[in-house]
């Protein structure tokens, strides 16, 4: 299965720290805005990777994590 979705735009990415930020009534200083939305778009590249990556039919999922 493959999730070919479009690249979210900065216009996009911009709007959701805004409404995130009302959301969870956390004041965002206009000083560090600029800042945010630029590590939300590193993340959401980094989502993007992973989420074109393809698994296998044949793996299966861990039923139990031991680091």
């Amino acid at each position: 299965m493959t999730n070919h979705q479009s690249p979210i735009t900065n216009h996009q990415i911009a709007e959701y720290v805004d409404l995130m930020a009302k959301l969870i009534d956390l004041p965002l200083d206009p000083e560090h805005r600029n800042g945010v939305i630029a590590n939300m778009t590193i993340i959401a590249e980094i989502a993007q990777l992973v989420n074109e990556f393809t698994l296998p039919d044949e793996i299966e999922a861990a039923t139990v994590f031991q680091p």
